[in-house]
């Protein structure tokens, strides 16, 4: 279960996305704010299920325009495993 709290650092990577602007021409520019999930992913040394959910930050990047930060996006979906035992957890 300590794992999970590392998952959710993968989530810092959508803070790329804010870092790395694309050009104003491309859409999707407002899902950069989803970097900012990331910072949930901190929380995973002291709450790890709630910490993986943070993972979802990397799906900030998903449309970036330069192909190699885009393709980091699909950590992000690692963000279920910290849903799914977060519900667990409470339940």
């Amino acid at each position: 279960m300590s794992y999970l709290g590392l998952v959710g650092l993968f989530g810092l990577i959508g803070l790329t996305g804010l870092l790395n602007k694309v050009h104003p021409s491309q859409s999707g520019g407002s899902i950069r704010l989803l970097g900012l999930l990331g910072f949930i992913g901190l929380a995973g040394f002291w709450i790890p299920s709630l910490g993986a959910c943070g993972a979802f930050g990397a799906l900030g990047v998903w449309n970036h325009q330069n192909s190699s930060i885009a393709r980091l996006a699909y950590l992000g979906w690692l963000g279920i495993i910290g849903v799914i035992q977060t519900i667990s957890y409470y339940l």
